[in-house]
Protein backbone atom coordinates (compact mmCIF):
# COMPACT_ATOMS: atom_id res chain seq x y z
CA UNK A 1 0.00 0.00 0.00
CA UNK A 2 1.47 3.32 -1.14
CA UNK A 3 -0.25 6.05 0.87
CA UNK A 4 1.08 8.91 -1.25
CA UNK A 5 -0.09 7.16 -4.41
CA UNK A 6 -3.50 6.45 -2.88
CA UNK A 7 -4.03 10.08 -1.90
CA UNK A 8 -2.61 11.32 -5.19
CA UNK A 9 -5.08 9.12 -7.07
CA UNK A 10 -7.95 10.58 -5.01
CA UNK A 11 -6.88 14.21 -5.53
CA UNK A 12 -5.87 14.01 -9.21
CA UNK A 13 -9.39 13.99 -10.73
CA UNK A 14 -10.52 16.71 -8.33
CA UNK A 15 -7.63 19.00 -9.31
CA UNK A 16 -8.27 18.26 -12.99
CA UNK A 17 -11.95 19.17 -12.61
CA UNK A 18 -11.09 22.48 -10.95
CA UNK A 19 -8.24 23.38 -13.32
CA UNK A 20 -9.78 22.06 -16.53
CA UNK A 21 -6.54 20.21 -17.25
CA UNK A 22 -4.35 17.55 -15.61
CA UNK A 23 -2.56 18.75 -12.46
CA UNK A 24 -0.05 16.83 -10.32
CA UNK A 25 -1.28 17.07 -6.68
CA UNK A 26 2.31 16.69 -5.30
CA UNK A 27 1.27 14.93 -2.10
CA UNK A 28 3.98 14.92 0.58
CA UNK A 29 4.38 14.15 4.28
CA UNK A 30 3.68 17.12 6.51
CA UNK A 31 4.49 18.08 10.10
CA UNK A 32 1.01 19.67 10.40
CA UNK A 33 -0.97 16.65 9.18
CA UNK A 34 -0.19 13.21 7.85
CA UNK A 35 0.07 14.49 4.27
CA UNK A 36 -0.16 17.77 2.44
CA UNK A 37 -0.65 19.04 -1.12
CA UNK A 38 0.57 22.47 -2.19
CA UNK A 39 -0.62 22.20 -5.80
CA UNK A 40 -3.30 24.86 -5.29
CA UNK A 41 -0.60 27.48 -4.66
CA UNK A 42 1.05 26.90 -8.02
CA UNK A 43 -2.35 26.71 -9.75
CA UNK A 44 -3.61 30.04 -8.37
CA UNK A 45 -1.65 32.28 -10.72
CA UNK A 46 -2.65 30.25 -13.76
CA UNK A 47 -6.35 30.35 -12.90
CA UNK A 48 -6.37 33.86 -11.44
CA UNK A 49 -8.13 32.66 -8.31
CA UNK A 50 -7.14 32.67 -4.62
CA UNK A 51 -5.30 29.46 -3.71
CA UNK A 52 -7.50 28.80 -0.67
CA UNK A 53 -10.55 28.96 -2.90
CA UNK A 54 -8.97 26.47 -5.31
CA UNK A 55 -7.98 24.15 -2.45
CA UNK A 56 -11.52 24.17 -1.06
CA UNK A 57 -12.97 23.47 -4.51
CA UNK A 58 -10.67 20.47 -4.80
CA UNK A 59 -11.73 19.13 -1.41
CA UNK A 60 -15.39 19.57 -2.36
CA UNK A 61 -14.84 17.21 -5.30
CA UNK A 62 -12.34 14.71 -3.87
CA UNK A 63 -13.53 11.35 -2.52
CA UNK A 64 -11.64 11.09 0.76
CA UNK A 65 -14.22 10.16 3.42
CA UNK A 66 -13.21 6.50 3.54
CA UNK A 67 -9.52 7.19 4.17
CA UNK A 68 -9.27 10.59 5.87
CA UNK A 69 -10.60 11.71 9.23
CA UNK A 70 -9.73 15.32 8.41
CA UNK A 71 -9.31 16.97 5.01
CA UNK A 72 -8.99 20.74 5.29
CA UNK A 73 -7.52 23.87 3.77
CA UNK A 74 -4.63 25.30 5.75
CA UNK A 75 -2.51 28.44 5.57
CA UNK A 76 -2.32 30.19 2.21
CA UNK A 77 -3.86 27.25 0.36
CA UNK A 78 -2.43 23.92 1.48
CA UNK A 79 -4.62 20.81 1.42
CA UNK A 80 -3.96 19.00 4.71
CA UNK A 81 -4.95 15.34 5.01
CA UNK A 82 -5.11 13.34 8.25
CA UNK A 83 -5.83 9.64 7.86
CA UNK A 84 -8.68 7.96 9.71
CA UNK A 85 -7.39 5.58 12.39
CA UNK A 86 -9.70 2.82 11.24
CA UNK A 87 -8.53 3.06 7.64
CA UNK A 88 -4.91 3.26 8.76
CA UNK A 89 -5.28 0.18 10.98
CA UNK A 90 -6.89 -1.78 8.17
CA UNK A 91 -4.10 -0.92 5.75
CA UNK A 92 -1.42 -1.92 8.27
CA UNK A 93 -3.19 -5.23 8.91
CA UNK A 94 -3.27 -5.91 5.18
CA UNK A 95 0.41 -4.99 4.93
CA UNK A 96 1.31 -7.49 7.64
CA UNK A 97 -0.22 -10.26 5.54
CA UNK A 98 1.71 -9.30 2.42
CA UNK A 99 5.06 -11.02 1.90
CA UNK A 100 6.18 -8.09 -0.27
CA UNK A 101 5.23 -5.43 2.27
CA UNK A 102 2.88 -3.64 -0.09
CA UNK A 103 5.38 -3.47 -2.97
CA UNK A 104 3.97 -5.40 -5.95
CA UNK A 105 6.06 -6.85 -8.74
CA UNK A 106 5.92 -4.51 -11.70
CA UNK A 107 3.34 -5.24 -14.36
CA UNK A 108 5.61 -3.74 -17.02
CA UNK A 109 9.02 -5.38 -16.59
CA UNK A 110 11.95 -3.96 -18.51
CA UNK A 111 15.38 -5.24 -19.42
CA UNK A 112 17.76 -2.96 -17.57
CA UNK A 113 21.53 -3.02 -18.08
CA UNK A 114 23.52 -1.70 -15.12
CA UNK A 115 27.15 -0.91 -15.98
CA UNK A 116 29.14 -0.57 -12.76
CA UNK A 117 32.40 -1.14 -10.89
CA UNK A 118 34.64 -1.32 -14.00
CA UNK A 119 38.18 -1.84 -12.66
CA UNK A 120 41.20 -2.04 -14.95
CA UNK A 121 43.08 -5.29 -15.47
CA UNK A 122 46.48 -5.35 -13.72
CA UNK A 123 45.50 -2.35 -11.58
CA UNK A 124 44.38 -2.42 -7.96
CA UNK A 125 40.78 -1.64 -7.09
CA UNK A 126 40.95 1.55 -5.03
CA UNK A 127 38.50 3.63 -3.02
CA UNK A 128 37.36 5.28 -6.25
CA UNK A 129 35.72 1.99 -7.24
CA UNK A 130 33.74 1.81 -4.00
CA UNK A 131 30.93 4.15 -4.95
CA UNK A 132 30.36 2.70 -8.41
CA UNK A 133 30.24 -0.85 -7.04
CA UNK A 134 27.98 -0.08 -4.06
CA UNK A 135 25.57 2.19 -5.96
CA UNK A 136 25.39 -0.16 -8.93
CA UNK A 137 24.70 -3.14 -6.69
CA UNK A 138 21.87 -1.29 -4.94
CA UNK A 139 20.35 -0.45 -8.34
CA UNK A 140 20.54 -4.10 -9.35
CA UNK A 141 18.89 -5.23 -6.12
CA UNK A 142 16.03 -2.71 -6.20
CA UNK A 143 15.18 -3.19 -9.88
CA UNK A 144 15.48 -6.96 -9.66
CA UNK A 145 13.20 -7.12 -6.61
CA UNK A 146 10.59 -5.13 -8.50
CA UNK A 147 10.59 -7.76 -11.23
CA UNK A 148 12.74 -6.21 -13.93
CA UNK A 149 15.22 -8.33 -15.88
CA UNK A 150 18.51 -6.86 -14.74
CA UNK A 151 21.75 -7.47 -16.61
CA UNK A 152 24.89 -6.70 -14.60
CA UNK A 153 27.85 -5.54 -16.70
CA UNK A 154 31.31 -5.12 -15.20
CA UNK A 155 33.01 -3.20 -18.02
CA UNK A 156 36.67 -4.10 -17.47
CA UNK A 157 39.53 -2.10 -18.89
CA UNK A 158 41.29 -5.04 -20.53
CA UNK A 159 42.51 -3.66 -23.86
CA UNK A 160 44.73 -0.99 -25.36
CA UNK A 161 48.37 -0.01 -25.67
CA UNK A 162 49.33 -0.51 -21.97
CA UNK A 163 48.86 -4.25 -22.42
CA UNK A 164 51.89 -4.47 -24.68
CA UNK A 165 53.94 -3.13 -21.75
CA UNK A 166 52.27 -5.48 -19.25
CA UNK A 167 52.71 -8.57 -21.42
CA UNK A 168 56.37 -7.75 -22.06
CA UNK A 169 56.91 -7.41 -18.29
CA UNK A 170 55.11 -10.72 -17.70
CA UNK A 171 57.47 -12.44 -20.14
CA UNK A 172 60.50 -10.92 -18.41
CA UNK A 173 59.31 -12.12 -14.99
CA UNK A 174 58.24 -15.53 -16.17
CA UNK A 175 54.67 -16.78 -16.05
CA UNK A 176 54.95 -18.52 -12.69
CA UNK A 177 56.40 -15.52 -10.85
CA UNK A 178 53.98 -13.12 -12.55
CA UNK A 179 51.01 -15.30 -11.64
CA UNK A 180 52.21 -15.46 -8.02
CA UNK A 181 52.59 -11.68 -7.84
CA UNK A 182 49.15 -11.08 -9.31
CA UNK A 183 47.43 -13.76 -7.24
CA UNK A 184 48.39 -12.07 -3.96
CA UNK A 185 46.81 -8.88 -5.17
CA UNK A 186 49.89 -6.76 -5.85
CA UNK A 187 48.42 -5.46 -9.09
CA UNK A 188 49.70 -1.93 -8.57
CA UNK A 189 53.23 -3.20 -7.97
CA UNK A 190 53.12 -5.22 -11.18
CA UNK A 191 51.86 -2.26 -13.17
CA UNK A 192 54.38 0.18 -11.66
CA UNK A 193 57.29 -2.14 -12.41
CA UNK A 194 56.18 -2.47 -16.04
CA UNK A 195 55.73 1.28 -16.35
CA UNK A 196 59.15 1.98 -14.88
CA UNK A 197 60.86 -0.34 -17.35
CA UNK A 198 58.86 1.14 -20.24
CA UNK A 199 59.99 4.66 -19.32
CA UNK A 200 63.65 3.79 -18.69
CA UNK A 201 64.55 1.01 -21.13
CA UNK A 202 64.33 1.65 -24.92
CA UNK A 203 64.72 -2.05 -25.70
CA UNK A 204 61.83 -2.95 -23.39
CA UNK A 205 59.78 -0.14 -24.90
CA UNK A 206 60.29 -1.62 -28.36
CA UNK A 207 59.33 -5.12 -27.17
CA UNK A 208 56.20 -3.62 -25.62
CA UNK A 209 55.23 -1.95 -28.89
CA UNK A 210 55.74 -5.22 -30.75
CA UNK A 211 53.46 -6.96 -28.26
CA UNK A 212 50.74 -4.35 -28.90
CA UNK A 213 50.90 -5.12 -32.63
CA UNK A 214 50.86 -8.86 -31.93
CA UNK A 215 47.92 -8.52 -29.49
CA UNK A 216 45.84 -6.49 -31.90
CA UNK A 217 46.82 -8.81 -34.75
CA UNK A 218 45.57 -11.89 -32.92
CA UNK A 219 48.94 -13.60 -32.31
CA UNK A 220 48.00 -16.78 -30.37
CA UNK A 221 50.90 -16.68 -27.88
CA UNK A 222 50.41 -12.99 -27.09
CA UNK A 223 46.67 -13.52 -26.69
CA UNK A 224 47.37 -16.41 -24.31
CA UNK A 225 49.59 -14.23 -22.14
CA UNK A 226 46.98 -11.47 -22.24
CA UNK A 227 44.31 -13.91 -21.06
CA UNK A 228 46.58 -14.94 -18.19
CA UNK A 229 46.78 -11.30 -17.08
CA UNK A 230 43.03 -10.87 -17.37
CA UNK A 231 42.25 -14.11 -15.56
CA UNK A 232 44.53 -13.42 -12.60
CA UNK A 233 43.11 -9.92 -12.24
CA UNK A 234 39.53 -11.16 -12.39
CA UNK A 235 40.17 -13.70 -9.65
CA UNK A 236 41.50 -10.95 -7.43
CA UNK A 237 38.55 -8.66 -8.20
CA UNK A 238 36.19 -11.44 -7.16
CA UNK A 239 37.84 -11.68 -3.72
CA UNK A 240 37.16 -7.96 -3.24
CA UNK A 241 33.53 -8.35 -4.34
CA UNK A 242 33.08 -11.24 -1.92
CA UNK A 243 34.40 -9.14 0.94
CA UNK A 244 32.19 -6.21 -0.10
CA UNK A 245 29.22 -8.63 -0.30
CA UNK A 246 27.90 -7.54 -3.70
CA UNK A 247 26.13 -9.56 -6.37
CA UNK A 248 28.80 -9.24 -9.09
CA UNK A 249 30.18 -12.56 -10.31
CA UNK A 250 32.61 -13.81 -12.93
CA UNK A 251 29.74 -14.10 -15.40
CA UNK A 252 29.29 -10.32 -15.29
CA UNK A 253 32.78 -9.44 -16.53
CA UNK A 254 32.69 -7.96 -20.01
CA UNK A 255 35.88 -6.27 -21.04
CA UNK A 256 36.49 -3.58 -23.63
CA UNK A 257 38.02 -6.33 -25.77
CA UNK A 258 34.58 -7.92 -26.19
CA UNK A 259 33.56 -5.08 -28.50
CA UNK A 260 36.63 -5.04 -30.76
CA UNK A 261 34.87 -6.74 -33.66
CA UNK A 262 32.07 -4.17 -33.52
CA UNK A 263 34.16 -1.01 -33.71
CA UNK A 264 34.52 -0.97 -37.49
CA UNK A 265 30.75 -1.19 -37.93
CA UNK A 266 30.27 1.77 -35.58
CA UNK A 267 32.49 3.95 -37.73
CA UNK A 268 31.00 2.65 -40.99
CA UNK A 269 27.44 3.33 -39.88
CA UNK A 270 28.22 6.78 -38.51
CA UNK A 271 29.89 7.60 -41.83
CA UNK A 272 26.88 6.31 -43.78
CA UNK A 273 24.64 8.57 -41.69
CA UNK A 274 26.81 11.56 -42.53
CA UNK A 275 27.81 12.19 -38.91
CA UNK A 276 31.59 11.87 -39.22
CA UNK A 277 34.03 14.74 -39.58
CA UNK A 278 37.82 14.67 -39.90
CA UNK A 279 39.44 16.89 -37.28
CA UNK A 280 43.22 17.15 -36.88
CA UNK A 281 43.56 13.70 -38.42
CA UNK A 282 41.00 12.06 -36.13
CA UNK A 283 37.53 10.85 -37.11
CA UNK A 284 34.94 12.59 -34.94
CA UNK A 285 31.28 13.33 -34.39
CA UNK A 286 30.36 16.85 -33.30
CA UNK A 287 27.02 16.48 -31.47
CA UNK A 288 25.02 19.72 -31.40
CA UNK A 289 24.99 21.74 -28.20
CA UNK A 290 28.47 20.83 -26.98
CA UNK A 291 31.00 23.63 -27.21
CA UNK A 292 34.22 24.54 -25.44
CA UNK A 293 35.10 27.79 -23.74
CA UNK A 294 36.22 29.19 -27.08
CA UNK A 295 32.76 28.57 -28.53
CA UNK A 296 34.06 25.85 -30.85
CA UNK A 297 32.18 22.56 -31.02
CA UNK A 298 33.50 19.65 -28.96
CA UNK A 299 34.26 16.38 -30.75
CA UNK A 300 33.56 12.81 -29.72
CA UNK A 301 36.59 11.02 -31.17
CA UNK A 302 35.59 7.61 -32.53
CA UNK A 303 38.85 6.86 -34.36
CA UNK A 304 42.23 8.36 -33.58
CA UNK A 305 44.69 9.75 -36.06
CA UNK A 306 46.79 6.56 -35.96
CA UNK A 307 43.77 4.47 -36.93
CA UNK A 308 43.17 3.12 -33.43
CA UNK A 309 39.89 3.32 -31.57
CA UNK A 310 39.36 5.17 -28.29
CA UNK A 311 36.91 4.36 -25.54
CA UNK A 312 34.10 6.49 -27.10
CA UNK A 313 33.95 4.00 -29.97
CA UNK A 314 33.93 1.12 -27.49
CA UNK A 315 31.15 2.77 -25.49
CA UNK A 316 29.06 3.29 -28.65
CA UNK A 317 29.57 -0.34 -29.66
CA UNK A 318 28.60 -1.49 -26.16
CA UNK A 319 25.47 0.67 -26.19
CA UNK A 320 24.36 -0.81 -29.54
CA UNK A 321 24.97 -4.35 -28.32
CA UNK A 322 22.95 -3.77 -25.16
CA UNK A 323 20.01 -2.38 -27.09
CA UNK A 324 20.07 -4.61 -30.18
CA UNK A 325 21.10 -7.95 -28.68
CA UNK A 326 20.09 -7.75 -25.03
CA UNK A 327 16.86 -5.87 -25.76
CA UNK A 328 17.52 -3.30 -23.03
CA UNK A 329 15.14 -0.37 -22.72
CA UNK A 330 17.00 1.26 -19.82
CA UNK A 331 20.76 1.66 -19.63
CA UNK A 332 22.36 2.79 -16.36
CA UNK A 333 26.02 3.84 -16.27
CA UNK A 334 27.32 4.13 -12.70
CA UNK A 335 30.42 6.25 -13.26
CA UNK A 336 31.87 9.26 -11.44
CA UNK A 337 30.63 12.79 -12.14
CA UNK A 338 33.85 13.86 -13.92
CA UNK A 339 32.62 11.73 -16.84
CA UNK A 340 29.26 13.50 -17.15
CA UNK A 341 30.17 15.35 -20.36
CA UNK A 342 31.48 12.18 -21.98
CA UNK A 343 28.22 10.37 -21.33
CA UNK A 344 26.09 13.32 -22.38
CA UNK A 345 27.96 13.42 -25.69
CA UNK A 346 27.84 9.64 -26.03
CA UNK A 347 24.06 9.58 -25.58
CA UNK A 348 23.65 12.51 -27.96
CA UNK A 349 25.63 10.75 -30.71
CA UNK A 350 23.75 7.48 -30.12
CA UNK A 351 20.52 9.45 -30.45
CA UNK A 352 21.66 11.09 -33.70
CA UNK A 353 22.50 7.66 -35.08
CA UNK A 354 19.11 6.24 -34.10
CA UNK A 355 20.60 3.70 -31.73
CA UNK A 356 19.08 5.38 -28.69
CA UNK A 357 15.45 6.21 -29.25
CA UNK A 358 12.25 5.82 -27.19
CA UNK A 359 11.37 3.73 -25.32
CA UNK A 360 15.09 3.15 -24.81
CA UNK A 361 16.80 5.65 -22.55
CA UNK A 362 20.26 5.89 -21.09
CA UNK A 363 21.16 7.48 -17.76
CA UNK A 364 24.50 8.45 -16.28
CA UNK A 365 24.29 7.79 -12.53
CA UNK A 366 27.11 10.13 -11.59
CA UNK A 367 28.54 10.29 -8.09
CA UNK A 368 30.88 12.39 -6.00
CA UNK A 369 34.12 11.49 -4.22
CA UNK A 370 35.06 9.92 -0.90
CA UNK A 371 36.98 12.45 1.18
CA UNK A 372 39.34 12.15 4.10
CA UNK A 373 38.88 13.93 7.46
CA UNK A 374 40.72 16.93 6.01
CA UNK A 375 38.01 17.37 3.37
CA UNK A 376 40.34 16.38 0.53
CA UNK A 377 40.38 13.29 -1.65
CA UNK A 378 40.95 10.24 0.55
CA UNK A 379 44.60 9.17 0.29
CA UNK A 380 46.82 6.54 1.85
CA UNK A 381 49.61 7.56 4.25
CA UNK A 382 52.02 7.31 1.32
CA UNK A 383 49.88 9.78 -0.61
CA UNK A 384 48.45 7.33 -3.13
CA UNK A 385 44.94 6.03 -3.66
CA UNK A 386 43.59 3.91 -0.81
CA UNK A 387 43.24 0.28 -1.82
CA UNK A 388 39.63 -0.81 -1.56
CA UNK A 389 40.50 -4.10 0.10
CA UNK A 390 42.49 -2.23 2.77
CA UNK A 391 39.57 0.08 3.50
CA UNK A 392 37.14 -2.84 3.80
CA UNK A 393 39.51 -4.82 5.99
CA UNK A 394 39.90 -1.85 8.32
CA UNK A 395 36.11 -1.50 8.54
CA UNK A 396 35.70 -5.14 9.54
CA UNK A 397 38.60 -4.96 12.02
CA UNK A 398 37.21 -1.84 13.71
CA UNK A 399 33.66 -3.24 13.88
CA UNK A 400 34.87 -6.57 15.27
CA UNK A 401 36.88 -4.82 17.98
CA UNK A 402 33.84 -2.72 18.93
CA UNK A 403 31.65 -5.83 19.11
CA UNK A 404 34.12 -7.52 21.47
CA UNK A 405 34.40 -4.36 23.58
CA UNK A 406 30.63 -4.19 24.06
CA UNK A 407 30.30 -7.90 24.71
CA UNK A 408 33.53 -9.63 25.85
CA UNK A 409 31.76 -13.02 25.86
CA UNK A 410 31.45 -13.01 22.08
CA UNK A 411 33.61 -15.64 20.42
CA UNK A 412 33.15 -16.66 16.81
CA UNK A 413 30.04 -14.50 16.61
CA UNK A 414 32.22 -11.39 16.92
CA UNK A 415 33.75 -12.02 13.50
CA UNK A 416 30.34 -12.45 11.89
CA UNK A 417 29.00 -9.33 13.58
CA UNK A 418 32.15 -7.39 12.71
CA UNK A 419 31.88 -8.22 9.04
CA UNK A 420 28.15 -7.44 8.79
CA UNK A 421 28.48 -4.20 10.72
CA UNK A 422 31.78 -3.06 9.18
CA UNK A 423 30.82 -3.66 5.57
CA UNK A 424 27.32 -2.37 6.24
CA UNK A 425 28.74 0.82 7.72
CA UNK A 426 30.86 1.47 4.63
CA UNK A 427 27.95 0.86 2.26
CA UNK A 428 25.47 2.90 4.27
CA UNK A 429 27.80 5.89 4.59
CA UNK A 430 27.89 5.90 0.80
CA UNK A 431 24.23 5.20 0.06
CA UNK A 432 22.83 7.51 2.74
CA UNK A 433 24.53 10.44 0.99
CA UNK A 434 23.05 12.06 -2.10
CA UNK A 435 25.17 10.27 -4.70
CA UNK A 436 25.99 13.51 -6.49
CA UNK A 437 27.73 14.85 -3.39
CA UNK A 438 31.12 14.11 -1.84
CA UNK A 439 31.21 12.65 1.65
CA UNK A 440 33.79 12.31 4.41
CA UNK A 441 34.89 8.87 5.55
CA UNK A 442 34.52 9.19 9.34
CA UNK A 443 34.96 5.84 11.11
CA UNK A 444 33.60 7.00 14.47
CA UNK A 445 30.39 8.33 12.94
CA UNK A 446 29.95 5.42 10.52
CA UNK A 447 30.21 2.77 13.24
CA UNK A 448 28.11 4.59 15.85
CA UNK A 449 25.08 2.81 17.29
CA UNK A 450 23.12 6.04 17.19
CA UNK A 451 22.41 8.50 14.42
CA UNK A 452 21.84 7.83 10.75
CA UNK A 453 24.16 4.82 10.47
CA UNK A 454 23.98 1.20 9.42
CA UNK A 455 24.73 -0.10 12.94
CA UNK A 456 21.77 1.89 14.31
CA UNK A 457 19.44 0.31 11.73
CA UNK A 458 20.94 -3.16 12.18
CA UNK A 459 20.49 -2.86 15.93
CA UNK A 460 16.90 -1.71 15.50
CA UNK A 461 16.21 -4.83 13.45
CA UNK A 462 17.92 -7.00 16.08
CA UNK A 463 15.72 -5.42 18.76
CA UNK A 464 12.55 -6.41 16.87
CA UNK A 465 13.77 -10.02 16.72
CA UNK A 466 14.63 -9.97 20.42
CA UNK A 467 11.12 -8.79 21.34
CA UNK A 468 9.54 -11.56 19.29
CA UNK A 469 11.83 -14.22 20.77
CA UNK A 470 11.00 -13.13 24.32
CA UNK A 471 7.30 -13.06 23.47
CA UNK A 472 7.48 -16.54 22.01
CA UNK A 473 5.39 -15.13 19.17
CA UNK A 474 5.09 -16.41 15.65
CA UNK A 475 6.07 -13.46 13.42
CA UNK A 476 3.03 -11.91 11.84
CA UNK A 477 0.55 -13.85 13.94
CA UNK A 478 -2.72 -11.99 14.48
CA UNK A 479 -4.22 -9.26 12.34
CA UNK A 480 -5.68 -6.91 14.95
CA UNK A 481 -4.17 -3.43 14.80
CA UNK A 482 -4.90 -0.93 17.56
CA UNK A 483 -3.55 2.61 17.23
CA UNK A 484 -4.39 4.12 20.58
CA UNK A 485 -1.26 6.21 21.09
CA UNK A 486 0.57 8.79 18.94
CA UNK A 487 3.66 6.55 18.85
CA UNK A 488 1.70 3.58 17.47
CA UNK A 489 0.00 5.76 14.92
CA UNK A 490 3.24 7.42 13.77
CA UNK A 491 4.89 4.02 13.33
CA UNK A 492 1.91 2.77 11.31
CA UNK A 493 2.04 5.75 8.95
CA UNK A 494 5.78 5.26 8.46
CA UNK A 495 5.36 1.56 7.69
CA UNK A 496 2.91 2.38 4.93
CA UNK A 497 5.46 4.63 3.23
CA UNK A 498 7.80 1.83 2.17
CA UNK A 499 6.25 1.12 -1.24
CA UNK A 500 6.34 4.74 -2.34
CA UNK A 501 10.00 5.11 -1.41
CA UNK A 502 11.02 1.92 -3.21
CA UNK A 503 9.28 3.01 -6.41
CA UNK A 504 10.82 6.47 -6.20
CA UNK A 505 14.30 5.01 -5.75
CA UNK A 506 13.81 2.63 -8.68
CA UNK A 507 13.00 5.64 -10.84
CA UNK A 508 15.69 8.05 -9.61
CA UNK A 509 18.48 5.82 -8.25
CA UNK A 510 18.73 8.26 -5.33
CA UNK A 511 19.32 5.66 -2.66
CA UNK A 512 19.69 8.18 0.15
CA UNK A 513 15.88 8.48 0.07
CA UNK A 514 15.56 4.79 0.97
CA UNK A 515 18.27 5.15 3.63
CA UNK A 516 16.49 8.19 5.05
CA UNK A 517 13.19 6.31 5.13
CA UNK A 518 14.74 3.37 7.00
CA UNK A 519 16.28 5.75 9.53
CA UNK A 520 12.92 7.44 10.11
CA UNK A 521 11.28 4.04 10.52
CA UNK A 522 13.91 2.92 13.05
CA UNK A 523 13.50 6.19 14.96
CA UNK A 524 9.71 5.80 15.02
CA UNK A 525 10.15 2.25 16.28
CA UNK A 526 12.51 3.40 19.02
CA UNK A 527 9.89 5.88 20.25
CA UNK A 528 7.20 3.21 20.03
CA UNK A 529 9.39 0.74 21.96
CA UNK A 530 10.00 3.25 24.74
CA UNK A 531 6.42 4.49 25.10
CA UNK A 532 4.32 1.43 24.26
CA UNK A 533 5.15 -1.65 26.36
CA UNK A 534 4.89 -4.73 24.18
CA UNK A 535 5.60 -7.68 26.44
CA UNK A 536 3.68 -6.22 29.39
CA UNK A 537 0.56 -5.60 27.29
CA UNK A 538 -2.31 -8.10 27.22
CA UNK A 539 -4.72 -9.59 24.73
CA UNK A 540 -5.39 -7.72 21.49
CA UNK A 541 -3.14 -4.82 22.49
CA UNK A 542 -0.18 -7.18 22.91
CA UNK A 543 -0.97 -8.87 19.58
CA UNK A 544 -1.21 -5.50 17.85
CA UNK A 545 2.09 -4.28 19.22
CA UNK A 546 3.80 -7.54 18.32
CA UNK A 547 2.44 -7.17 14.80
CA UNK A 548 3.84 -3.63 14.55
CA UNK A 549 7.18 -4.87 15.91
CA UNK A 550 7.39 -7.73 13.43
CA UNK A 551 6.32 -5.56 10.51
CA UNK A 552 8.99 -3.02 11.41
CA UNK A 553 11.64 -5.72 11.48
CA UNK A 554 10.56 -7.17 8.15
CA UNK A 555 10.60 -3.73 6.54
CA UNK A 556 14.03 -2.88 7.95
CA UNK A 557 15.42 -6.21 6.79
CA UNK A 558 14.00 -5.86 3.28
CA UNK A 559 15.05 -2.24 2.96
CA UNK A 560 18.59 -2.93 4.14
CA UNK A 561 18.82 -5.91 1.81
CA UNK A 562 17.92 -3.64 -1.11
CA UNK A 563 20.90 -1.50 -0.08
CA UNK A 564 23.09 -4.61 0.10
CA UNK A 565 23.40 -4.52 3.90
CA UNK A 566 23.09 -7.66 6.00
CA UNK A 567 20.99 -7.94 9.15
CA UNK A 568 21.63 -10.14 12.17
CA UNK A 569 19.16 -11.68 14.61
CA UNK A 570 21.60 -10.98 17.43
CA UNK A 571 24.22 -8.26 17.91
Amino acid sequence: MDLERLLTDRLTPAFAAVAGEPVAPTVRRSPRADFQSDAALALARRLGRPPREIAQAVLDRAVLDDVCAVAEVSGPGFVNLTLADGALAGMVAALAGDERLGVPVTGEPETVVVDYSGPNVAKEMHVGHLRSTVIGDAAVRVLGWLGHRVVRVNHLGDWGTPFGMLIAHLVDLGEAEAAQELSIGDLDGFYRAARSKFDADPAFRERARQRVVALQGGDPETRRLWRLLVGQSQRYFLTVYELLDVTLSGEDFRGESAYNDRLGAVVTDLDRLGLLTDSAGATCVFPPGFVGRDGVGLPLIVRKGDGGYGYPATDLAALRQRVDELGATRLLYVVGLPQRQHFAMLFAVAGQAGWLRPPVRAEHLGFGSVLGPDGRMLRSRAGGSVKLVDLLTEAVTRATALARTRNPDLDQAAAEIGRAVGIGAVKYADLSTDRTRDYVLDWERMLALDGNTAPYLQYAYTRTRSVLRRAGAVPGAGRVVLLGTPAERALAVELLGFAGVVHEVARTAQFHHLAGYLHRLATRFSTFYERCPVLRADGELRASRLLLTDLTGRTLRQGLDLLGIRTLDRM
